[in-house]
């Protein structure tokens, strides 16, 4: 019992594994929180859109020697501002717009990086996250960002639902889908951008999907999967920090496969959804028919 009370109480002592631990907890909760969204509307695409979207903005202010986290945030804004617009013409399907437009955006953030002398470590933190380096003004950004993300989500959630259910039903009553859809890539994108330091552009998209893929699974009920979503993504960003402090591995990797082992379970085991136990129901159900 000693030993596994060191093992959670251990890391604490050390600066970095706290800011870290705090950064994960945000991060997997804003994206559970945001990602429940980007699960309903069946848009992963533009979650890995916007993580390739911001590259340029973190790409200027590596150059300029400011903070990544605001350089990223204003260039995936832009990015999925021009992607809601231009995707308002219907003759173009949205996942167009949105390859175009993340490809256009990745390729102008390598020009510019390029251009910088001894970048090379900077975007290897980037595309494969440095939740360890993390800096108590990154801890700040994060804090702040994240808080806004929940307050948004909270105040829009019943509107953003309703615009993805049916979405002439919520222009016909009067709902702003336009704005909707903007406001919900701009948190798509911040939610993207904080979690960039925990594990990185190459795995943000698991943070973002997999927890409310998980909660999607174990739940018809929206409510309860909008509360189920971030618990996952918080407890599994929390557990895959320790399994790398205990295993000496890549965090951000070791997040992503928690997450990943969570919904492999919730896949094979979820009370109505799971393989196995629909299995087991559908073989209980033809046993009473055999006996009937």
């Amino acid at each position: 019992m000693s030993a596994v009370l060191d093992a959670l109480t251990g890391p604490w002592e050390y600066d970095f594994w706290r800011r870290a631990l705090l950064v994960a907890l945000l991060s997997g909760l804003v994206c559970g929180v945001v990602g429940g969204h980007v699960v309903l509307r069946g848009m992963a695409f533009i979650g890995d859109a916007v993580a390739h979207a911001v590259f340029p903005g973190i790409a200027v202010a590596f150059v300029l020697g400011t903070n990544l986290v605001i350089g990223g945030a204003v260039a995936g804004v832009i990015t999925a501002l021009l992607i809601a617009v231009v995707a308002q013409n219907r003759r173009l399907k949205e996942d167009s717009v949105i390859g175009i437009f993340f490809a256009a955006a990745f390729g102008l953030g390598i020009v510019i990086l390029s251009a910088a002398p001894g970048y090379g470590g900077s975007l290897e933190s980037f595309l494969f996250g440095s939740i360890l380096g993390i800096s108590d003004s990154d801890v700040v950004s994060v804090a702040v960002i994240g808080a806004i993300l929940l307050l948004a989500t909270a105040l829009l959630n019943s509107r953003l639902v309703a615009a993805t259910l049916d979405r002439e039903q919520a222009r016909a009553v009067g709902l702003p889908v336009f704005w909707l859809d903007i406001a919900l890539y701009v948190m798509v994108t911040l939610a993207i951008v904080i979690s960039l330091q925990a594990v990185g552009n190459v795995l943000v998209l698991a943070l973002l999907v997999t927890p409310a893929a998980a909660a999607r699974l174990l739940t018809d009920r929206l409510g309860v999967m909008m509360l189920l979503a971030p618990a996952i993504g918080a407890g599994g960003s929390v557990l895959g920090l320790y399994l790398s402090y205990a295993f000496d591995l890549a965090a951000g990797g070791l997040i992503v496969l928690t997450l990943t082992g969570i919904f492999v379970l919730c896949w094979l085991f979820a009370p109505r959804h799971g393989l196995v136990t629909g299995a087991r129901s559908r073989r209980s159900t033809a046993v009473l028919e055999a006996k009937s």
